[in-house]
């Protein structure tokens, strides 16, 4: 099974990089990779789960409610992006909740913050996916995190997918570098030994990074947009070809 996750959030990441990009294009680009990325998963039938920040459903409710009557999942990626205290994890849970209708079983912290799993359990989660079991120098070094899913204090944690060998990442930096068909060998080895893989990528992706303003660097450029949208339908390709289902992480245990 292939579990497709989406962080939908306020693209703030410019900020990251001195340019002060303000609110409402943060919300028009994640907004037009959002309609990018669910017109390609219905064309495919495929199913994803989408942790969205409060701040991003309520500017953009309708997409929210799309991604609910197409059979995907809802789950939380906390109040804010960049802004964050422990009391938000019950706060956008009951906000999520309440605006549309649905129950939020699961948790991912914006940039795979670290987070306490009692905590996340007191605030009535039943999952955690805010763990990437490698190395990224300058944000983590998880290691010596398992590489399938466990229990921690009672709360089901679901790490990003990594390759068996050497832990490499599968996920939206590898996707825009890694050559296609090294990214697809990565996916069918890690399937092969455990049956199962984990991805994430963000809405931002599916649109023209290249702006000059936003001084990213290459690395995070490449690929980006139309060759985004055009490599995830290769990879929405491939997950067919091997006869992979899709899933959703509520259905993990």
């Amino acid at each position: 099974m292939i579990y497709l996750s989406f962080d939908i959030e306020e693209f703030d990441m410019p900020k990251e990089y001195g340019y002060n990009i303000d609110f409402q294009r943060q919300i028009a680009i994640s907004r037009e990779g959002t309609i990018a990325i669910l017109d390609l998963l219905k064309k495919y039938s495929a199913k994803a789960t989408f942790f969205s920040t409060v701040v991003f459903a309520q500017n953009c409710p309708d997409l929210i409610e799309r991604l609910l009557m197409e059979g995907h999942e809802l789950a939380s990626h906390t109040y804010y992006h960049s802004n964050f205290e422990i009391s938000h994890l019950k706060m956008s849970k009951e906000a999520l909740e309440k605006q549309f209708q649905t129950e939020i079983k699961g948790l991912r912290m914006p940039r795979m913050a670290e987070i306490e799993a009692n905590e996340v359990k007191e605030a009535g989660y039943i999952y955690n996916s805010s763990v990437n079991p490698t190395i990224l120098p300058g944000r983590y070094n998880k290691l010596h995190v398992s590489k399938r899913i466990f229990i921690e204090k009672g709360l089901l944690q679901i790490p990003a997918a990594v390759s068996p060998l050497f832990r490499i990442p599968l996920f939206w930096l590898s996707f825009h570098n890694f050559p296609q068909w090294f990214f697809h060998f990565l996916l069918k080895r890690t399937m092969k030994y455990r049956n199962y893989a984990t991805l994430y990528f963000h809405p931002w992706e599916f649109t023209n990074l290249h702006q000059k303003e936003f001084n990213f660097p290459n690395y995070v450029m490449r690929n980006s947009g139309e060759k985004m949208i055009s490599r995830f339908e290769k990879l929405l390709k491939f997950i067919h070809q091997n006869n992979w289902k899709t899933g959703l992480y509520q259905d993990l245990k």
